[in-house]
């Protein structure tokens, strides 16, 4: 009997640890493709084809002299779990 609760619960945790480890990754992935749109957005192109996390949501805020990119994603094995990315640019000279 206390081996299978041993055992659920080395399962549950070990679930629980790739979890997490998904999450850091997805993470990961939306602060390059916040950063990146950033970039691109600065110099006045299109930043909707980055790479991002399946399921992401991509906002840019434009203002006077930079730009603001907010991507956000689910967790893949924690769909409870939201993680997000902000990069900032600064605008190139001559962009609208």
């Amino acid at each position: 009997m206390e081996a299978a609760i041993a055992v659920a619960t080395l399962a549950a945790v070990l679930l629980v640890c790739v979890g997490g480890l998904a999450a850091v990754v997805t993470h990961v992935r939306c602060v390059d493709a916040a950063r990146e749109a950033a970039r691109l957005a600065a110099r006045g192109e299109d930043a909707a084809g980055v790479p991002r996390p399946s399921g992401a949501t991509v906002r840019v805020d434009r203002r006077a002299d930079e730009v603001l990119v907010r991507v956000s994603a689910t967790s893949p094995l924690l769909p409870g779990l939201v993680v997000a990315a902000e990069a900032v640019a600064a605008v190139e000279p001559g962009v609208r």
